[in-house]
């Protein structure tokens, strides 16, 4: 009896996996970004930033039809420039994100697209890059806690691969890079528009 009861589990447990296997609940993503950062101003400081772009890679696992969870990595490169009466800097730098979000698909669908929103928090990670022209003598590294939302749509190729277009706002406190003179104390926005490729598996 006992014996059977474990054969029978044990055969429960693969057909479970199984399914999920058939599910295929993960996903995989390369996107190419762009990187728009809104100007500020404050405390007699102005500060402006390059426009560029970067890549967003991700995984999102999919706990069910319509919630999924997800991980992000992205780079760009920017340059900063900080005006005020005291003169002018600018801060050339790596940007780093790192966020995880919970993804809600919208209860509509039309033919082969899949919208969704999204939303969750993270960090951008400002490192200077040293490089002559965009070198500050004192700035630092600095990470700064970004509130993340954003929307978007998946285009289904295959069972296995997607196309996807989306959107994605950060709302986070400037970098001063540790320099008090660069110190805006405004908050701002980055808007990162991008589209790539979905494997899921």
């Amino acid at each position: 009896m006992r014996r059977t009861a474990i054969m029978l589990a044990s055969f429960i447990v693969l057909l479970s996996l199984g399914a999920s296997a058939q599910e295929n609940r993960s996903e995989i993503s390369v996107q190419g970004t762009g990187f728009f950062t809104q100007n500020t101003n404050g405390q007699g400081i102005s500060r402006t930033t390059t426009e560029t772009g970067g890549f967003l890679v991700g995984y999102r696992y999919h706990f069910n039809r319509w919630l999924s969870g997800e991980a992000n990595y992205g780079y760009d490169r920017d340059t900063q420039r900080y005006f005020s009466t005291g003169g002018f800097s600018r801060v050339q730098s790596d940007v780093h994100t790192a966020t995880a979000d919970l993804v809600v698909g919208l209860p509509f669908r039309i033919a082969r697209l899949n919208p969704y929103v999204l939303g969750g928090g993270g960090s951008l990670v400002f490192h200077p890059t040293a490089n002559s022209g965009g070198f500050l003598p004192g700035a630092d590294t600095q990470a700064k806690g970004t509130f993340l939302y954003g929307a978007g749509v998946n285009y289904t190729l295959t069972r296995h691969f997607s196309l996807r277009a989306e959107y994605r706002g950060y709302v986070y406190k400037d970098a001063d890079f540790g320099i008090r003179a660069l110190n805006t104390d405004s908050w701002t926005h980055t808007a990162q528009p991008s589209a790539g490729i979905v494997f899921r598996f």
